[in-house]
């Protein structure tokens, strides 16, 4: 009597899990860039936000915006507040793992005052080893930085 098994083999098996495997870690790999760019879109949107508030203000003082010389992170002391965000002030989606905010440097005193003519906003990505920035005058893009941050809302595109 000749008895016949029916079933995978030890190999067949092993192979079709190591296939699964790499499937599964090709996936994860992607979902996670996928992740990043998501959140560098968030960052572009949250900027331009801040562009167009930024934009409503001056128009109520002339043309003026507030003043910060110096790199501050965008909060709601700095921006938010005047702006009329209140409660609404986006922020780096990541910002509680450590990333850093949302940057705005302007041309005057510094102080906190409106008295700007200029501004530059920026913040970091994820994707890329660059930053996304946007200007009074418009302009929107990346740049590395690599001379350093903008002082007094020099727009460095």
């Amino acid at each position: 009597m000749n008895k016949t098994r029916k079933g995978f083999t030890l190999i067949e098996l092993l192979v079709v899990i190591s296939l699964l495997g790499l499937l599964a870690a090709l996936a994860l790999v992607s979902y996670t860039g996928t992740q990043k760019q998501a959140r560098d879109t968030q960052r572009k949107s949250d900027t331009r936000q801040y562009q167009n508030s930024l934009e409503i203000f001056a128009n109520k003082y002339d043309g003026i915006y507030l003043s910060y010389g110096s790199a501050a992170s965008v909060n709601a002391t700095i921006l938010c507040t005047p702006l009329g965000l209140g409660t609404n002030c986006p922020d780096d989606p990541r910002i509680d793992e450590g990333q850093s905010s949302y940057q705005f440097s302007a041309d005057g005193p510094g102080d906190g005052t409106v008295s700007a003519t200029q501004y530059v906003l920026w913040a970091e990505l994820e994707n890329t080893s660059e930053y996304w920035i946007v200007c009074s005058n418009g302009m929107a893009g990346t740049n590395d930085l690599s001379g350093g941050f903008p002082v007094g809302g020099t727009c460095p595109l």
